[in-house]
């Protein structure tokens, strides 16, 4: 193994960190995690030599089942010391040298920090060295890894989505979707979710721990969106209102259409849901969406003069 250092990279990776949070997102030039010394201020590139080529037919190493994958352990790759893999509220990250947390508050979007990205976090990234502590902000799609690092908050939010089992609504609608029911054209269409509740329109709560963790997520739907079959999208904002035979020819009040042309219709009926999650210092939303399919019969009236 060879280890090679290069003055000109030196010198742009110490500007970037020592000139503050702009310089650093701003350069364009960045040394690889954990190979920085920020005591001398020199970026180790390792350069690994190729090795010989293994002979034909000689198998590899097995690997035990049940090792452990990665470190378990935290060591300084300044002093090559262990280090303990909490300090607080922070975990070490073997693979970028230092004590990782997350940022709070959150810088805005705008900050160039973000380097444009709308996912992940913005984490402080910091270690203790006897000339003093050095630290500065990075960004990550996900929570760095380390032996003590904390779950991936998204993952547990994807969890809590499943275990709230959401699924389409069954499609309510006059004419009614069976043998023998025939809508009149120039009527009012009325349509509703039939079963209106937790699992299909909500609101609904669900958690998901791991590692003396939670992320929790809330799920309602923010719209159902009709395809009438005949060209025409209708957009409610709730469940709707089921017909009665009390309202005659009255519209719906939430949720109908009229149709213009006899013939049958494949009435398509999307659920889309907001699920907003929270936990481990950050947040989000998931979007998703469940569609159901009824197929209905327009005709007209037919007036018969003797």
């Amino acid at each position: 193994m060879l280890k090679r250092f290069f003055p000109a990279l030196v010198v742009a990776i110490a500007v970037s960190l020592s000139a503050g949070t702009s310089a650093h997102a701003a350069s364009p030039v960045s040394c690889p995690p954990g190979q920085l010394d920020p005591v001398a201020g020199v970026c180790s590139i390792v350069v690994t030599t190729p090795g010989t080529p293994a002979t034909p037919g000689t198998p590899g190493t097995p690997v035990p089942a049940g090792t452990p994958a990665g470190p378990q352990k935290c060591v300084s790759p300044y002093t090559g010391k262990e280090v303990p893999c909490q300090d607080g509220g922070s975990w070490y990250s073997n693979a970028l040298g230092c004590y990782i947390s997350l940022t709070h508050p959150q810088p805005p979007k705008s900050d160039p920090l973000w380097a444009g990205h709308t996912d992940g976090a913005i984490y402080d990234c910091y270690t203790p060295l006897p000339a003093g502590t050095t630290m500065y902000p990075l960004w990550s799609a996900t929570s760095p890894a380390g032996p003590a690092a904390p779950p991936d908050p998204a993952q547990l939010a994807q969890q809590a989505l499943g275990l709230m089992q959401l699924k389409a609504i069954t499609v309510g609608i006059v004419p009614e979707v069976r043998p023998g029911s025939v809508g009149i054209i120039g009527m009012p269409t009325w349509m509703w979710a039939e079963n209106p509740g937790p699992a299909t329109v909500g609101p609904i709560t669900k958690s998901a721990s791991a590692g003396g963790f939670t992320v929790t997520a809330t799920a309602h739907v923010n719209q159902i969106v009709w395809r009438m079959g005949d060209g025409s999208t209708v957009t409610c904002q709730g469940a709707g209102t089921p017909y009665a035979n009390s309202d005659g020819r009255q519209p719906s009040p939430d949720c109908g259409h009229t149709y213009t042309r006899t013939g049958r219709y494949a009435v398509q009926a999307t659920s889309y849901w907001v699920v907003d999650w929270s936990g481990i210092g950050q947040s989000g939303q998931i979007p998703t969406n469940f569609t159901q399919t009824a197929t209905i019969t327009m005709g007209e009236v037919q007036v018969i003069t003797q």
